[in-house]
């Protein structure tokens, strides 16, 4: 899958860009503050309605414009020239076109576009809470089959009835209320059951992967391991939603489910986010990405667009010239506010001034 054209019309600090992509890399160079994020954001949010920088959609239109444009021109493996053009609007709703024709339903877009994007704030996909690996493994789910989409907003939806019913409990859990608890452990066993057994199944499948990307990326041989193992896992969801009733009515909130499951991720035997140096953590959170990527290319047959924001200059030299020798198959969209190493390459470079294509 190629991009060969992107335009950006009142996004973040665009009034309005346009920009030409190579089939190989791309090099997108420009001071720090000018717009680079903000076109790797743009690329994103057009392939996965949703903001790596966990900004909302009002936020991603220029301050004193209603409406932001979105529109990029992507090239499928066969052959086919797709329009993708996406209105986000500040008041109204927002609405999808593919070919110029609307979507029903702004989900219908996923696939259309694919999408990889690597950041610096990556890191904290180590170095943060669970909730930041948990959205990983989901969002990876999803781009591998969009029943996954529906899936994880269905055990999000079951989970705030659950917390909400609950809530309303204050503690004390009445006949009523109780038979309505049945009704919803019994959707959060079933969904939350399928969904864990997915996640399971794929960290096995990604773990080799992240371990041989990560021992690329360090130039060395790494004992890299990565675990997903919740403890409701060993019976199954509806023992351990019985077994811990009377602790969430008491603390008025889910305390067991895929909601709360984190996964491990170790480095010489030693977890990860507490024993290695943010160097160490910060090679494997790229080796998270481009391993996700792999599979994702693998399985759909076509790479997604890899976008490597400002990642140069968060590795060391040996690093960088490690990841740059050993870049996935297919397009890369490179953004740096420095010199370009030698060992990069680009077909193609780009330079953006104050949301502006200068050359």
């Amino acid at each position: 899958m190629i991009v060969t054209r992107l335009e950006l019309v009142d996004f973040r600090n665009y009034p309005s860009a346009s920009f030409e992509f190579h089939p190989g890399i791309t090099a997108v160079v420009g001071l720090n503050g000018q717009g680079k994020t903000n076109l790797a954001e743009a690329m994103a949010y057009l392939a996965s309605l949703d903001s790596f920088r966990g900004a909302p959609a009002e936020a991603l239109i220029r301050v004193g414009a209603e409406v932001a444009v979105v529109r990029a021109t992507v090239i499928h493996p066969d052959g086919r020239e797709v329009l993708v053009e996406l209105e986000l609007s500040r008041h109204g709703r927002n609405r999808v076109q593919v070919n110029k024709q609307k979507l029903g339903r702004t989900r219908e877009l996923l696939g259309v576009m694919r999408v990889t994007v690597f950041s610096p704030d990556d890191l904290a996909l180590v170095k943060g809470g669970p909730q930041e690996r948990r959205r990983f493994l989901d969002d990876t789910l999803v781009a591998l089959a969009f029943k996954y989409d529906a899936m994880r907003l269905e055990l999000d939806r079951i989970v705030k009835q659950r917390n909400m019913l609950l809530k309303q409990a204050s503690g004390r859990l009445d006949g009523e209320a109780a038979v309505t608890l049945d009704v919803w452990d019994a959707k959060l066993a079933e969904v939350g059951d399928q969904f864990g057994y997915a996640r399971a199944v794929l960290v096995a499948r990604l773990a080799p992967m992240v371990s041989e990307a990560y021992e690329q990326l360090a130039d060395r041989p790494s004992a890299v391991e990565m675990r997903y193992e919740p403890e409701w896992r060993r019976s199954s969801l509806a023992v351990a939603l019985s077994a811990a009733r009377t602790d969430d009515v008491r603390r008025g909130v889910s305390t067991v489910g895929p909601h709360r499951d984190d996964v491990e991720l170790f480095i010489g035997g030693l977890p990860a986010r507490t024993h290695a140096s943010q160097g160490e953590q910060r090679t494997l959170a790229l080796a998270l990405r481009l391993a996700a990527h792999r599979m994702v290319a693998e399985k759909v047959g076509s790479a997604p667009v890899l976008v490597l924001d400002d990642v140069l200059s968060e590795l060391d030299p040996q690093r960088s010239a490690a990841l740059l020798r050993h870049l996935p198959p297919g397009q890369v969209v490179l953004t740096t506010a420095g010199v370009l190493p030698e060992a990069a390459h680009p077909d193609a470079i780009v330079r953006i001034s104050a949301g502006t294509v200068v050359a």
